[in-house]
């Protein structure tokens, strides 16, 4: 089989893929990686666009595998219809230009067309190496901006948020994280408990590679707290501080731990009550987040624990 005959079969699986991927985005760019369900998918795109059928066998043979032999004529004719060409020959005829001639040399000459390959890898070697060089591993430690002390709670929770890309969830260990970057800029939200989260934005420098953040603590999440924590006689006047810093109409909701599924949703008198009316097995109540508006809590998410009698 000529080389050139290899190439123009290997154009025509990558516009098999593009029409694949109209109406299947998620499928592979590479054809060898297809299995099961996508194989499936081709056969009936193939069967409702041309109104044929290449079965799985074939389909290995000749995609997933490097056959030594093209398809036949009419299959290839087939597959080129799929991908909008009248037959082989139009498919070849319009993409010639994208083919790469192979000039055979003898043993004496081989160095010649060895080069381009050689500057190649030499080319990918110094980029890698100098792409190394470039990136730096940053700390970020989280402190109270009231007492300056670290913030030491294994719910710190941090949003990477990149350019072009989805958010990335980071793991904060002890107070801290750390991330390695050729950028030059970061920019990540943090969420800590008993905290007002904030976003932080950063121009990065080799020489200050570990900064500390200052977050401001929430002073109303801190009363719900100490207030299902303490013993407090006086519940009359809890429950009115309560009812003056949560709006009427405010989102309360419990997120179940310790590997239950699930939520359960209050009203504002009925987590007043949660507070207030003491219990022997109620232990303490973690806010998750809190939302605000006009100096009233509008939202609440909440974890609790309960002590077992």
């Amino acid at each position: 089989m000529e080389d050139k005959e290899r190439q123009y079969f290997e154009l025509l699986k990558t516009e098999i893929i593009k029409v694949m991927q109209q109406t299947n985005a998620g499928i592979s760019s590479n054809i060898e990686d297809w299995k099961g369900q996508d194989i499936i998918e081709f056969q009936e795109d193939l069967r409702l666009k041309v109104n044929a059928y290449f079965s799985e066998k074939w389909f290995y043979n000749h995609f997933k595998t490097m056959n030594e032999k093209l398809p036949r004529i009419d299959s290839m004719n087939i597959l080129c219809r799929y991908t909008g060409y009248t037959d082989w020959s139009e498919f070849k005829y319009k993409n010639s230009d994208k083919i790469t001639i192979i000039v055979e040399h003898k043993g004496s000459n081989r160095v010649f067309y060895l080069l381009p390959v050689l500057a190649v890898v030499v080319f990918i070697l110094i980029w890698t190496i100098i792409k190394l060089g470039t990136i730096t591993t940053y700390r970020f430690c989280f402190i109270d901006s009231d007492s300056k002390e670290p913030i030491r709670n294994s719910h710190i929770q941090v949003t990477l948020l990149l350019e072009n890309e989805s958010p990335l969830q980071l793991v904060c260990d002890s107070g801290c994280f750390t991330y390695r970057t050729g950028q030059q800029r970061i920019k990540f939200l943090v969420n800590a408990p008993y905290y007002y989260p904030d976003t932080i934005i950063r121009y990065l420098k080799k020489s200050g590679k570990s900064e500390e953040i200052q977050l401001k603590i929430n002073d109303y999440a801190l009363m719900i707290y100490y207030f299902s924590n303490s013993k407090v006689d006086d519940w009359k006047k809890r429950r009115e501080q309560l009812n003056n810093i949560i709006a009427d109409n405010a989102y309360i909701c419990q997120i179940f731990n310790k590997g239950l599924i699930g939520l359960e949703l209050y009203n504002k008198e009925e987590f007043i009550d949660l507070l207030t009316i003491p219990t022997s097995g109620l232990k303490n109540i973690e806010i998750i987040e809190m939302l605000y508006t006009n100096d009233k809590i509008t939202s609440i998410r909440f974890t609790k624990e309960y002590q077992t009698p």
